[in-house]
C-alpha cells in the first residue's frame, strides 16, 4: 500500500532519487505556470471574454476578498505569494483523479517546504512593513520575558503549518488505500470526491492560516470605524 509520492522512486543513482514527489511537484509547477501564461496572454478589457479569463478575474477576486477579510489592507502586496500558495496546494489536490498521479502535499518534504515559505514570509513582510527595529520588538511584547516564547511560536506554528497539512493528506490516502482493497467499486468513488473536497478545503485553511500570520507580523488591521451618533430629534 503506497501512502506517499516518496514511495514512487523514477531513478537513483546512490543515495540520489528521483522520486513521485519530486517529479509531480515540479511537474505540478511546470503546468500552473504555462497554464498562467496562456491564461494571461490575451486578456480582454472589452464585454465580451474568454470563459479562461473570467474563471481568472473570479479567483483573483476571491483571493483578494479573502485577503482582505483577514486584516491586510493592501492585498495586492500579499496576492501573489498568498495566491500561489493556495493555487499550488489546490492544484495538487485536485489532480489526484489523474490516474497514477500521487499529490505531493501527502509527503512531508513538500508540506515543511511549504511551512518554510510562510516561515521566512512572515518576517519578511513584516520587516517590509514596521523596518527592523519595529519587528523586532513585536517580540518583546507586551514584556521582554515574552521573547523566548513568542520565539517558540514562531517555530511551534511552522510546524504545525506542515505536520496539519501532511496530516490530513495522509489520512486521506490511508483511508481511500483501505477502502479500495476492501470494496473496489462504490466506495473509492466516493472517497476521490471527498479527498477533492478535502484539498481544496486545506488549500484554504493553509493559505487563510499564512495570511493570518503575516497579518499579526504586518500589524495593517485597521481599527473599526467608530459607531456614528445617533441624530438628535
Amino acid at each position: 500500500m503506497r501512502l506517499s509520492a516518496d514511495q514512487m522512486i523514477f531513478w537513483q543513482h546512490g543515495f540520489v532519487k528521483l522520486n513521485g514527489t519530486i517529479v509531480f511537484t515540479w511537474g505540478l509547477m511546470l503546468v500552473l505556470a504555462l497554464g498562467s501564461k496562456l491564461i494571461t496572454r490575451h486578456l480582454s478589457m472589452d464585454l465580451k471574454r474568454s470563459r479562461w479569463q473570467n474563471f481568472l478575474e473570479i479567483a483573483v477576486t476571491g483571493i483578494r476578498k479573502q485577503i482582505e477579510e483577514v486584516g491586510l489592507s493592501h492585498a495586492e502586496k500579499y496576492m501573489p505569494f498568498l495566491g500561489t500558495l493556495f493555487l499550488f496546494i489546490a492544484a495538487a489536490n485536485l489532480c489526484t483523479i489523474i490516474p497514477g498521479y500521487e499529490p505531493p502535499t501527502g509527503s512531508l518534504s513538500t508540506t515543511a517546504a511549504l511551512a518554510l515559505c510562510v516561515f521566512v514570509a512572515v518576517p519578511l513582510f513584516g520587516v517590509e512593513d514596521q523596518g527592523w527595529g519595529g519587528y523586532l520588538k513585536s517580540y518583546l511584547e507586551p514584556t521582554v520575558i515574552m521573547l523566548p516564547f513568542n520565539i517558540i511560536s514562531e517555530l511551534s506554528r511552522t510546524l504545525a503549518l506542515a505536520v496539519r497539512l501532511f496530516g490530513n493528506m495522509m489520512s486521506g490516502a490511508m483511508i481511500f488505500s483501505i477502502l479500495i482493497t476492501i470494496t473496489p467499486l462504490f466506495f473509492p468513488i466516493v472517497m476521490t470526491l471527498l479527498g477533492l473536497l478535502t484539498g481544496m478545503v486545506q488549500a484554504y485553511i493553509f493559505s487563510i492560516l499564512a495570511a493570518v500570520y503575516i497579518a499579526a507580523a504586518t500589524r495593517t488591521r485597521e481599527a473599526s470605524p467608530a459607531s456614528e451618533p445617533a441624530p438628535q430629534t
